[in-house]
This record gives structure tokens, C-alpha cells and sequence, in this order.
């Protein structure tokens, strides 16, 4: 079993199953244990801690009850679990397999590597292990303090020995960057300031490397009453001379300008292992998937562990922002990787969306140079040799450990032990879609709503999550802006069916787009192709035949549709559509298509009663009655009579029909009476007239309809 303390408390089997610890005080004490690093610590010493002045009557009873709590959690995650938490005369103690021990390995390893290259690539493992600040859920506690600071310290020294490694790299203006963050925040920090002023020097900005000296003395001076040490006053000393040791090695290469994470990638093992693996069979990967799912993280851990495989580098070059132009495109891989990245290079093509036509000339170029191209977008690049690989959403458990991980961050002591919080987040999770960007503002509302407000506000989510970390980009600081950042480069033909898609619920047919998208913009014999972009550009999923959206593409769509003011004909369409589709499945509810048709009812279930809450509340009476005529027998044959009567009654609240339609729908629950009212309200619909290719109501051929309808 694992136990993770770089960042919020974790527990996971050995398969990377996650272990839900319940109640705050077995946590408190399974941290307060992990934090002893295996030693035993007393009965009178975790109670102190657990408790403080606030004892219960009988302490030595309580500490039992939560240690066989803790067991028992343990064991039911993973048969012999509870043996992990052992018992003496000294106290209690756990034998843990813990992330801080495996981040000291490999920092240890690293010390002990000559090779800079080698050395930055095993920081960079041990940087990684890190999901947010150390015991981030119990950082108010007395027992985690000081653990917490000495595991901090160990990391960011562990950032200025990678910072070392990397400038013997020669990686100096990537360092300029990502140093500059860090040392606002830790300004006193000699050897971080020493990394950065080096840096700032190599990379040509000598005024600025002065500068960053001078404010470091002045800060010593006037708040520790210090000087510089010697190391650092003959940094300054060597720049003001413009000594020669201060260049870069000689015909130094950059190895990598890859960022290192700052949290644990979660959920995403599998994935990882698939990518690198395309990468040894394809020079040309690309990763597609929906805004937010997480293809830069995906990409950039892909090329940090495979990074061993490319002698002349792994570079990572940010499109975002850039022009749709080839030579803009071109010139930013330069600044990266140089004019030639070598045929041993690796480049890392991160949101080529905005820009497809034009990255696509600039990988053709560099395959043709020898390079290895990974790029990210929401489409192909559509170039000979391109490999895909869709990224999918979480599953729902990797998807709820992302979220309590963000959460716990967010809000100190957050846990989902109480089984309604613990609904709450699985609502969450599965209310978007499992997407790690929506997951991620999502966690970040914990503190201000709870998890249970939370879920109960996601029906207006862009209202909900319209905040995120300041330091992102600014497609990732909401939700609206991730969705803003998808539907920017589509053309209005795309436009137009994504948002007119978005009235099927649960997904629909290509007939059934066909049939409710065309209009204006887009021709009937467009929709197919149009729907094909839409798919390419991951904004529209197809799984079994069927084109679904994911919930947060489907509302964004639909406020879209509102906007172009066209909700009401193309509601009006959809529920035309269904009402026929039942129409024919009735025609068949005899005979050998039987079975067929029931499936396909069952699948269509979420659209046919999406069309009778329309059909009601738009007051359309008589398409009402028709739909509730044709799936009489559906529901009686699927147990579903209940359901049959209210909807009758509900379509005619506000109709003065035949009174024997009242009749039998006050008979609540039983078939007879729901045929009976299938036979009147079907009189009682006829003479509606139909739209266009519309099949008869009943006694007719569904075949006018289309081939899909066809038995």
C-alpha cells in the first residue's frame, strides 16, 4: 500500500486504487504516524496531538477506537492492510511505502550522478512525486508543522540542485523563466537568487543579473542585518568583470526546457505509458481530446520520462497566442530549439489548434529534418505519418481522486468522509464529465460553497466556476473561458450544428442531425461532413453510432442557441423528430422487429422524454398526445405504466380532450387503462397535420421516414 504526504494526505493500494480514509481524526492520526517516518510514537504523544486540551473522558479508549478505525480501513482497501499499523510498548508506529521516502531516493541518486543531464532528469522524477504543499489538509496542525517545513525545505532545495544541473546544460533562458516565480517568493534564498542572476547573465541581460544582486544585498541587509555570502559576492564580482567562467559550457546543447510539475499527474499512468510507446513506432504523435482534458499535462509527462531517448534535446513550444502563420510558427520553434533541432530532438507542440494549417507546414519540416514532433490540439494536424491519440476524460475514481487532491489543497482539512459529501463529489465528477481543468475550478469552490452547495449549483456552472489560478493562461481561468477558447476558431456552419446538437439529450443519430441541424448556415447534405469537423476538432464524441456532447459543451451550446435565437424551431424539429420515431417503433411493436425496436426506444429514452416535457410546456397538445399514444405499449412492455399515466396527464393539464382520456389516466399503474388512453389520445391527435417526410400516426409503413427507421 502507498501513503502520499507531498501534498494533501493519499492512500492507494499498489494498484493505484485509491484508500478513502474515513472520519478526520483517523486521518489526523494516520498523518501524525506517516510523519514519524516509521518510528513509534506514544500513546500519551498522539493523543496530545489528536486532541489537544480537549480530551475525551477516556483518552487511551478513544486513541484505540481510531487506531482499529484506521486497521479496518486499511484491510478493507487491501486484505492485510491492518498489519500496516503496528502496536508495541513503545507506542504505535507504520510501515508505509511513502512518496517522501522514494522523492529522498531519487534526490539522493542524483547527488550521486556526475552527469548533469542524467542528474536534472532524476530531480525532475523527484519533483514530480510532489502534488501540492506537503500534509496540505493538515497544515494548521502543531504535529504537521514542522514536518511540513522540513519536507519544503527539501524541496526547494532539491530546485536549486535540478536549477545547477540544467545551467550546466546549458538551459539558461529557460531557467530565466521559471527561477523568476520562485525567487519573488523565497527572496532571501542565496543559492536560488545565485541561480537566477547566472541565468539572467548567460541569457545576455547583465543589467538585470546586477539588479537582481542588489536588491538581494539590500534585503539582507535591511531585514537580517547580513551581507551576501562570499560565494555570491564573487558572482557579482566575476559579472562585473565578465569573467570567462561564467559562460556557457562550451557547444552546450539544452537537454530540455520542459516546466517541472508542480503537482502529481493523476489518473493518467495508463495513458503515459501509450503515449511514449507511439512515440518509439511514429515520429509524428498527436494528442486530441476536449478543452481542458488534459493533453499538455499528458504530453509534457510523456516527454519528461522518455526524455532519455532524444540526445539532442526535448523542447516544449507554446503556440497559444501565436498568429496562424508558418513562419511565426517556425520562428518560435527557433527560439526554442535552435534553427536545426537535430534528428535527435524531440519537439513538443502544445495547442496547435488555433493555428492547424500552419503547424501542420512547420511538422512536415521538421520530420523531414529528422525530428520527432508530439503535438497537442483539438484536432489533427492531417499530415502523412500522423499517429492519433484521443485523450478521454477520467474515469469517475481517478476523476474523484483529482478532485478531493485539488480540493484538500484548496481547503485545508476537506474530506469527503460524510457519505452525502462523498455523493456530492461523485455528482461533481460526473456532471463534468470527468474533465481535469473543469474538476480543477471546481475544487477551488470547495472552500467558498462545500462540496454539497457545489453540486447543487453546477446547473448554472458557468456562473459557478468562474474563477481559477492566477498564474494560468487565460483560456484556463473559467470554465466560459475554456469553452470561449473551443468555440472561437470553428466556422459558422460548425457553429451552427454544435449549438443545434445540443437539444438532443444523451446523444442522437446522424439522422436525427441531419434532420434537426440543417437550416440557414448548413444544408441537409452538409450535416455529416460538418459533424465529422466537429468530432476531429473533439467537440462532439461518437461512440456506437450515436454523436453525443459532454455536459459542459451541451449547456455552453445551448446558451449559444438562445443567443442565435433559434431554441424554439429547433426544439420544435427535436421533438417532431422523436414523436415520429415512436410512430414507427409502435408500427413494429409485433413481429420479428419487436426486439429491435424496444433497444432502440431504451436508447432513445432521455430524447423521448426530453420532447414530452417540451411538447407540454410549449403547449403543443397534440404531439403530446402522440407520443404518449405511441409509446403506451413501450412503457407497459418495459414496467413503465406509472410513468405512461403521468405523462398523459400532463399533456392534458391544460386541454379540454375527450373525457375518457381522464378518465383512464387517473388509473394509476396498470396497462388496460393506459392502451385505453393510448386508443383516445390518438383520435383525439389526428387531424394535427404532420411536417415534412412525417410518418402516419399509426396503421401506416414507416419506410417514407428513412432507411435508420427502416425494420
Amino acid at each position: 500500500m502507498r501513503f502520499g504526504v507531498l501534498g494533501p494526505l493519499e492512500v492507494a493500494t499498489d494498484g493505484g486504487r485509491p484508500v478513502r480514509i474515513p472520519e478526520l481524526k483517523v486521518r489526523a492520526l494516520l498523518a501524525d504516524l506517516l510523519v514519524h517516518g516509521g518510528a513509534p510514537v506514544s500513546s500519551g504523544r498522539l493523543i496530545d496531538d489528536l486532541w489537544g486540551p480537549e480530551r475525551p473522558g477516556d483518552p487511551a479508549g478513544a486513541l484505540r477506537v481510531k487506531v482499529s478505525q484506521l486497521r479496518r480501513a486499511l484491510e478493507d482497501a487491501e486484505p492485510g492492510g491492518r498489519e500496516l499499523v503496528e502496536s508495541g510498548r513503545a507506542g504505535y508506529r507504520v510501515r508505509a511505502d511513502l512518496d517522501a521516502d522514494r522523492f529522498r531516493e531519487r534526490v539522493a541518486r542524483a547527488r550521486a550522478t556526475a552527469d548533469p543531464a542524467a542528474r536534472a532528469e532524476l530531480l525532475t522524477g523527484a519533483l514530480a512525486l510532489w502534488r501540492g504543499p506537503a500534509l496540505a489538509d493538515f497544515a494548521d496542525e502543531e504535529f504537521a508543522r514542522a514536518a511540513a517545513a522540513r519536507l519544503e525545505e527539501e524541496r526547494l532545495t532539491a530546485l536549486d540542485d535540478l536549477a545547477e544541473a540544467r545551467l550546466a546544460l546549458g538551459e539558461h533562458h529557460a531557467l530565466v523563466a521559471e527561477l523568476g516565480d520562485l525567487a519573488v517568493r523565497h527572496p532571501l534564498r542565496e543559492r536560488l537568487q545565485a541561480n537566477l542572476i547566472r541565468a539572467l547573465y548567460r541569457s545576455g541581460r547583465q543589467h538585470e543579473a546586477l539588479e537582481g544582486y542588489r536588491r538581494l544585498r539590500d534585503r539582507l541587509r535591511d531585514e537580517l542585518g547580513l551581507d551576501p555570502s562570499p560565494e555570491l559576492a564573487a558572482l557579482h564580482q566575476a559579472i562585473l568583470e565578465q569573467d570567462p567562467s561564467l559562460r556557457a559550457p562550451a557547444r552546450a546543447v539544452p537537454r530540455a526546457n520542459l516546466p517541472v510539475p508542480l503537482t502529481e499527474l493523476i489518473g493518467r499512468a495508463a495513458e503515459v505509458d501509450a503515449v511514449r510507446g507511439h512515440l518509439a513506432r511514429s515520429r509524428l504523435v498527436t494528442l486530441t481530446g476536449p478543452g481542458g482534458v488534459g493533453k499538455t499535462r499528458l504530453a509534457l509527462e510523456a516527454a519528461a520520462r522518455s526524455a532519455g531517448s532524444y540526445p539532442d534535446g526535448v523542447f516544449l513550444v507554446e503556440l497559444a497566442g501565436l498568429p496562424a502563420d508558418p513562419d511565426a510558427i517556425a520562428e518560435a520553434v527557433t527560439a526554442v530549439a535552435g534553427p536545426e533541432p537535430g534528428g535527435g530532438a524531440l519537439l513538443v507542440l502544445d495547442n496547435c489548434e488555433h493555428a492547424v494549417d500552419a503547424v501542420a507546414k512547420t511538422a512536415d519540416r521538421l520530420l523531414a529534418a529528422g525530428a520527432r514532433v508530439l503535438a497537442t490540439g483539438q484536432e489533427p494536424l492531417g499530415i502523412s505519418g500522423e499517429l492519433l491519440h484521443v485523450v478521454p476524460p477520467l474515469e469517475q475514481a481517478d476523476a474523484e481522486r483529482l478532485f478531493a487532491a485539488r480540493a484538500a489543497a484548496a481547503a485545508p482539512g476537506f474530506t469527503a468522509d460524510a457519505d452525502a459529501d462523498a455523493a456530492a463529489v461523485a455528482a461533481v465528477c460526473r456532471r463534468l464529465d470527468g474533465i481535469p481543468l473543469a474538476l480543477e475550478l471546481a475544487a477551488a469552490r470547495v472552500r467558498a460553497l462545500g462540496v454539497r452547495e457545489l453540486a447543487d449549483r453546477l446547473d448554472d456552472r458557468f456562473a459557478v466556476l468562474n474563477s481559477g489560478r492566477r498564474g494560468s493562461p487565460a483560456r484556463q481561468r473559467t470554465l466560459r473561458a475554456m469553452m470561449d477558447w473551443s468555440w472561437e476558431p470553428l466556422s459558422e456552419p460548425e457553429r451552427a450544428v454544435l449549438r443545434r446538437l445540443a437539444v438532443h439529450a444523451g446523444g442522437c443519430t446522424l439522422l436525427a442531425a441531419e434532420l434537426t441541424c440543417a437550416g440557414g448556415e448548413v444544408a441537409r447534405p452538409e450535416i455529416a461532413d460538418v459533424i465529422a469537423r466537429l468530432v476531429d476538432r473533439s467537440l462532439v464524441t461518437r461512440a456506437g453510432g450515436r454523436y453525443r456532447l459532454l455536459e459542459s459543451v451541451a449547456a455552453y451550446s445551448l446558451e449559444r442557441l438562445r443567443e442565435a435565437g433559434e431554441d424554439g424551431r429547433v426544439q420544435e424539429l427535436h421533438d417532431d423528430y422523436y414523436t415520429r420515431l415512436a410512430e414507427c417503433a409502435e408500427e413494429y411493436r409485433e413481429g420479428h422487429a419487436r426486439l429491435r425496436w424496444l433497444a432502440r426506444l431504451d436508447e432513445e429514452t432521455a430524447n423521448l422524454r426530453a420532447a414530452l416535457e417540451s411538447t407540454v410546456r410549449r403547449g403543443d397538445t397534440r404531439r403530446a398526445l402522440r407520443l404518449t399514444a405511441a409509446l403506451a405499449w413501450f412503457w407497459i412492455d418495459r414496467g413503465r405504466t406509472g410513468e405512461g399515466h403521468r405523462a398523459l396527464r400532463a399533456a392534458l393539464a391544460e386541454a379540454a380532450a375527450d373525457p375518457r382520456l381522464h378518465v383512464a389516466a387517473a388509473a394509476d399503474g396498470h396497462a388496460a387503462p393506459l392502451l385505453a388512453a393510448a386508443a383516445v389520445a390518438r383520435e383525439a391527435a389526428n387531424g394535427s397535420g404532420a411536417l415534412e417526410e412525417a410518418a402516419p400516426v399509426g396503421g401506416g409503413t414507416c419506410v417514407p421516414v428513412s432507411g435508420e427507421l427502416r425494420t
